[in-house]
């Protein structure tokens, strides 16, 4: 029986009458019923996650804020260098430029980011006030879930192993997603 991918621990047994842990027993009825237990763990994370970073962010000293404008305030600020509205989507997988380019104007009001240009190209670059606040969110990342995941005991080999096959899995879904919107 494969080891659970985080902690290396093997599944408990299930119990008779008891199917695997999804969200739509018809879809795990058919092929892989392993990538509908995956499914709905992704399903459960992801909102986890966006909880976790509108909460992180509030308790930061910035309420209100949505997912996408938190993931998009994190990526201006990655590496100090600005971001084209492509790069954004690109890089955060956003497939409507529209929901990304209100999110850079709410946070350009905020005085979080600010426009500039590269040649002919716009650009979005963190402000002081912006890097100030992804510094605070750090620090309150580092006490509240970097150190409950240590705790844990957590292997951070095991975590980054896990992190490449979502990434991979990504680009199944990715990949599906362009078949569906073929047929």
């Amino acid at each position: 029986m494969p080891s659970d991918p985080v902690t290396g621990t093997p599944p408990g047994p299930r119990e008779p009458g008891f199917g695997p842990v999804v969200s739509s027993a018809h879809l795990a009825r058919l092929g892989l019923p392993e990538l509908s237990e995956v499914e709905f763990a992704l399903t459960m994370g992801n909102h986890a996650f966006q909880r976790w970073i509108v909460r992180c962010m509030a308790a930061a000293g910035a309420p209100g804020m949505s997912p996408l404008e938190v993931l998009i305030l994190h990526l201006v600020t990655h590496r100090e260098r600005p971001k084209t509205l492509a790069e954004i989507c690109l890089v955060l997988n956003v497939e409507d430029t529209h929901l990304a380019s209100y999110a850079i104007k709410k946070l350009a009001t905020a005085g979080l980011v600010a426009s500039g240009r590269t040649g002919k190209e716009k650009t979005v670059a963190v402000t002081k006030a912006g890097a100030q606040l992804c510094a605070r969110y750090g620090e309150v990342r580092e006490v509240l879930l970097v150190g409950a995941m240590r705790q844990l005991g957590y292997d951070a080999a095991e975590v980054s192993r896990l992190a490449a096959l979502l990434r991979a899995l990504s680009g199944s879904y990715d990949q599906a997603a362009r078949a569906a919107a073929s047929l």
